[in-house]
């Protein structure tokens, strides 16, 4: 016999209100999960997966189910509300992105950003954190580190920082040093592309905040960092506006061997 699971609670977020209804609709029409593949033209395994939550829906695929059901856009709607609303499981659901990614675009004006972090860097910050389990929020962080270079060189990454990440003694000067080192290994991979914003660049559009786009096969997502969280944007309007932002931040950094000469210079001064 098939394993028949409950449908996901409708209250814990709008993704989970989407499957709900997704499987709702369904099951009110009389269509088994093949049946329904074939209307927005997946497997049967795929559209269990959307039921389940385990993957996201698109445009076309609610397009599709709202011409079958004959609910108007009601589909289409669910689905921009659950781009737009604050979904409580976005950590875990960039984790599944970037396991899947073919490209990670990063800017962060702060801090290296974690990929590029070594494991010092990570620990003075994470003692510099709010959290009380520091090894347990440690393991994590590294853990996701390592996960995100054994891609090798089949994950493209673009980063972009600015010069006060590398002014700020994080952890002390041979923390530092060690960091700027590792900094221009990773600035040597040729799939690996490190650039820096340097002061001299002035005003940019990058004071509001860290960024990161998430090439994926098929399409981006994006994700905003903020104080006390961040926001998953999956809406494909909102990561294209992102995705522009990102380049009109880059445009003020310096070209790779530039850059890394500024890392190298900071690396002396520590040194």
């Amino acid at each position: 016999m098939p394993i028949v699971r409950d449908p996901l609670d409708p209250k814990i977020s709008m993704w989970h209100f989407l499957a709900f209804c997704m499987r709702f609709f369904r099951e009110k029409m009389g269509l088994s999960l093949t049946q329904c593949g074939e209307i927005i033209g997946v497997a049967r395994s795929t559209v269990s997966n959307l039921e389940a939550g385990r993957r996201r829906p698109q445009d076309d695929q609610m397009r599709l189910l709202d011409n079958a059901y004959g609910t108007g856009v009601l589909f289409q709607v669910l689905l921009w509300f659950a781009r737009m609303a604050h979904d409580p499981d976005w950590a875990r659901q960039i984790d599944k992105y970037e396991e899947e990614a073919v490209s990670i675009k990063t800017y962060h004006g702060q801090v290296v950003p974690l990929a590029l972090q070594t494991d010092d860097y990570t620990w003075a910050y994470v003692k510099a954190s709010k959290f009380k389990d520091l090894d347990a929020i440690m393991a994590i962080r590294t853990a996701k580190k390592r996960a995100y270079w054994q891609k090798g060189d089949s994950l493209l990454t673009w980063t972009v920082i600015d010069e006060a990440v590398l002014a700020r003694p994080v952890g002390g000067v041979e923390v530092m040093t060690r960091q700027l080192e590792h900094l221009l290994k990773l600035a040597e991979l040729p799939h690996v592309s490190l650039r820096v914003i340097p002061f001299s660049s002035g005003e940019h559009m990058g004071v509001d905040g860290s960024m990161q786009i998430i090439g994926l096969e098929d399409r981006d997502v994006a994700y905003s960092a903020a104080q006390n969280g961040g926001r998953l944007i999956e809406s494909p309007r909102e990561v294209r506006e992102l995705s522009v932002m990102f380049d009109r931040i880059g445009v003020k950094a310096a070209p790779e061997e530039a850059s890394r000469q500024i890392i190298k210079r900071y690396l002396e001064s520590y040194a």
